[in-house]
């Protein structure tokens, strides 16, 4: 369901415990956090860190309920950290990530996919456009200045020299993180696709850049997997609390068991 869109009418509950009031609309999104969160709240009367109550509307969650629920999930969620032999092999399998003075100077035909566009319609016309640029390499500059929906279309497509600062998460993923690690020079065989749109893509130089040493990112690279860590254990007990209650009108993850990460 698009997250945007309103909710149906009918109330959603968590172990009986309505999580709004009859007609309000809430985005699914919304919706989800109240159900984790009253999930959490009734967990929490059940290990007696809250006394019983006999509510039918979940209560908007104040400071002292939020204290409590991260007692709770400080008592109850554990996970591992990242030992020195993870972040190793965390930076070997990654190490476009941990490269500094990485640029590629391209040019693009952007694509934008905006509200109400037939996306499958504006594929069709880049996948032509492409597929011209193919045949006449040449004719780069003239396709982006007609067809590219970019300012930079008035130069020919041209970008300049971009860093992965300058991009998007998924440019950079797409641009400066390939299984090659940067893209080659020339002109990409496929379609990149963006929050922005489609775009083709030429890569006209680019800079390597000099990969950091495992002792400058090691301490980098354990936060953001003790972080990823946590937040599987977190997904894990929330699925396992869904997997003990009784769910209307939301949909949870649910576990009959406690996984292992």
């Amino acid at each position: 369901m698009d997250a945007r869109l309103p909710i149906s009418q009918t109330v959603a509950r968590v172990n009986g415990v309505a999580l709004h009031r009859p007609g309000e609309a809430l985005d699914a999104e919304s919706l989800h956090e109240r159900a984790c969160t009253e999930l959490l709240r009734q967990e929490a009367i059940r290990l007696g860190l809250l006394p019983a109550s006999a509510l039918t509307l979940s209560p908007e969650p104040d400071q002292a309920l939020q204290d409590i629920l991260s007692s709770l999930l400080e008592q109850q969620v554990h996970s591992p950290s990242a030992d020195l032999q993870a972040c190793q092999r965390h930076y070997q399998a990654h190490p476009a990530r941990y490269t500094q003075g990485q640029k590629l100077q391209l040019r693009h035909v952007l694509f934008a996919v905006t509200p109400g566009v037939d996306v499958q319609a504006l594929s069709r016309l880049a996948e032509q456009a492409l597929f011209e640029i193919k045949q006449s390499p040449d004719q780069f500059a003239a396709i982006a200045a007609q067809r590219s929906n970019c300012p930079s279309g008035a130069r020919g497509g041209d970008l300049g020299w971009l860093t992965p600062q300058d991009c998007a998460p998924e440019l950079i993923q797409a641009l400066f993180q390939t299984p090659a690690g940067l893209l080659p020079v020339g002109l990409h065989p496929r379609l990149i696709h963006s929050r922005y749109g489609l775009h083709i893509v030429q890569v006209l130089e680019r800079e390597e850049g000099r990969l950091q040493p495992f002792e400058a990112v090691h301490e980098r690279i354990a936060t953001q997997l003790n972080l990823q860590s946590r937040a599987r254990a977190l997904n894990q007990y929330l699925m396992l609390l869904a997997g003990r209650a009784q769910i209307e009108g939301v949909t949870l993850a649910a576990a009959a068991t406690a996984l292992v990460q």
